[in-house]
């Protein structure tokens, strides 16, 4: 079988990084152990770094912490360039992106817990699934 290409929304890292109970950390492990890949363009690297450093101590994170989490978000993902923009297309524009990158990968599913936010990307012919959903089907 092959491996799940996913792009991952900011809220599924920060919840997996939250806490260890959830369906967001069994993906990060899935991720982690290279059951599923993640795609991750340099816009959405930078937005994981803004969202973990401006929660850094709520997530009980040092600034080392943070650097080899994103080290290793990079050694373990798919690199993407975005050249085609089609936005605005989603209810929350700041989600274009990463539509866009889902669309330039030919990724299998966009991974979020605000599903409605990506109401948009049917007509791409892009899934949206949540955290839950995407850990039950590589079980």
């Amino acid at each position: 079988m092959a491996v799940l290409r996913i792009v991952m929304d900011t809220n599924v890292l920060y919840a997996g990084l939250r806490s260890s109970r959830g369906a967001s950390y069994a993906l990060l492990r899935a991720i982690d152990k290279g059951a599923v890949r993640i795609v991750l363009s340099t816009a959405l690297l930078f937005e994981y770094e803004d969202v973990v450093r401006r929660n850094q101590v709520a997530l009980g994170l040092s600034d080392q912490d943070i650097e080899e989490l994103l080290d290793s978000l990079c050694r373990v993902s798919e690199h993407q360039k975005v050249y085609f923009l089609w936005r605005p297309c989603l209810p929350d524009v700041k989600d274009d992106h990463i539509l866009e990158l889902a669309i330039a990968s030919g990724a299998d599913s966009i991974v979020t817990h605000n599903v409605r936010h990506f109401e948009g990307a049917a007509q791409f012919g892009m899934k949206v699934r949540t955290a839950k959903e995407i850990v039950e089907s590589i079980a």
